[in-house]
């Protein structure tokens, strides 16, 4: 069944979702590349996780973790085993599964926090070319730079695409390990697209618990969830619209570009109406 409501719908390619209370009734569709099983599950936890960044309504803990855009409903899709693992193949799957399904389940957005796949290097190529697709389509791809820094040329498919929307850690930079994934990418300009805060993110855990998070898998949702919202605000903004506010808006962090992108989101300046 499909719901409708305020929020749009935001498909998560990860390792499954758990009913969470702070989901309630807006897991609309799920579908597991996986096991083949038909019923939500999470047998990691990371995709549950990258859920309640979006769009956890914060309903177990009192509101104090809830998710950037709470009204937001989802479609999880199943492609890392329970170890946080999986294959290109997966992957790839997906996507074109998307491509003929977006437009009956309602998905404007995709939250891919996922690098370093398996067969990554011999399938990087096809990766992007159905990221690519599936924006041409109209749909908003946001993925993750990947934990491969502090090197330059670190990002993984598919946010190696010059398409889509790719999200660094605005605060990973300061860390030892300084691990988010940097550009440059091929013909991009510079990648990441824009940076968002990653460590020590708290959110949805099992079915009513939280657990603390890092790396740029949580900073993708955060922009996610901003896009989310202005597609609640504006719905008629096609993808390419939406990344370049997004990149106009954001807060110029005076790193290299191909660490920072455009800078670090700013999700009250993206929702501002003085376009």
């Amino acid at each position: 069944m499909i719901f409708s409501g305020k929020g749009v719908t935001a498909a998560v390619l990860d390792t499954g979702i758990s009913p969470h209370v702070d989901f309630d009734h807006r897991i609309i569709y799920f579908k597991d590349f996986v096991n083949n099983r038909t019923q939500p599950y999470d047998d990691n936890g990371h995709g549950t996780h990258v859920a309640g960044i979006i769009c956890g309504s914060g309903a177990a803990s009192g509101g104090r973790y809830r998710g950037v855009a709470p009204d937001c409903r989802l479609v999880a899709l199943k492609i890392l085993d329970q170890r946080g693992t999986g294959n290109s193949e997966n992957l790839v799957e997906a996507l074109e599964w998307l491509m003929n399904y977006h437009q009956k389940l309602g998905i404007r957005l995709v939250n891919i926090s996922v690098g370093g796949m398996n067969g990554e290097e011999m399938n990087r190529r096809q990766i992007n070319e159905c990221a690519d697709e599936l924006w041409e389509k109209g749909v908003v791809v946001v993925a993750a730079a990947g934990n491969g820094g502090p090197g330059f040329g670190t990002i993984t498919a598919p946010g190696s695409s010059c398409k889509v929307i790719t999200v660094g850690s605005s605060d990973m930079f300061y860390e030892k390990k300084g691990a988010s994934g940097r550009g440059p990418v091929g013909n991009c300009l510079f990648k990441p697209d824009v940076v968002a805060p990653g460590s020590r993110i708290m959110s949805c855990h099992g079915r009513n618990n939280y657990m603390e998070k890092s790396g740029t898998s949580m900073s993708t949702p955060r922009v996610t969830g901003a896009i989310a919202l202005l597609l609640e605000k504006n719905p008629e903004l096609t993808n390419d619209e939406i990344k370049y506010r997004l990149c106009q808006s954001s807060d110029n962090l005076q790193l290299n570009r191909n660490m920072q992108g455009c800078g670090k989101l700013n999700i009250e300046k993206l929702l501002h109406d003085d376009w």
